[in-house]
C-alpha cells in the first residue's frame, strides 16, 4: 500500500466520527447556532427547539466525542463552544477527493472524444 493511499486511509477513518456527527439535523442545528464564535449553555441552546436539555446534552456529546465542540465549565454550567478545526480539514479532505474526481473525469472524457 503506497505512503499516499495509506494515508488518505488514516484520513477517512478520522473524518468517519465527523460525517456521523454532522450526518444529524439536530446536531447540524446546534453547530450552527455555536457557529456565532460566542459559548452557549444547554439552556440557551434549547430555547426555540422542542428538545429537552437531555436530549441536547446528549446530541452535544456526539459532537464532543468528535471533537467538533468542546465545553468549559463555569461554575455550575457548562458552556460549549465550536471548535471548527475538524470541519475545515474535512473540507479540505473534501476538497480534495473532489479534485481527484474531477481529474479522472477529464481523463475520461479524454479518451471518450479520442
Amino acid at each position: 500500500m503506497s505512503r499516499a493511499t495509506l494515508s488518505a486511509t488514516r484520513s477517512r477513518r478520522n473524518y468517519a466520527p465527523i460525517f456521523a456527527a454532522l450526518g444529524d439535523e439536530t446536531r447540524l442545528s446546534l453547530v450552527s447556532k455555536l457557529s456565532g464564535g460566542e459559548p452557549h449553555s444547554i439552556a440557551r441552546l434549547t430555547e426555540g427547539t422542542h428538545l429537552t436539555r437531555q436530549a441536547v446534552t446528549k446530541h452535544l456529546n456526539v459532537l464532543k466525542d468528535a471533537h467538533i465542540v468542546r465545553s468549559v465549565k463555569l461554575g455550575r454550567e457548562s458552556l460549549y463552544e465550536l471548535d471548527p478545526a475538524p470541519i475545515r480539514e474535512v473540507r479540505d479532505y473534501m476538497e480534495l477527493v473532489s479534485e481527484r474526481w474531477d481529474q479522472a473525469l477529464a481523463r475520461l472524457k479524454k479518451m471518450v472524444e479520442h
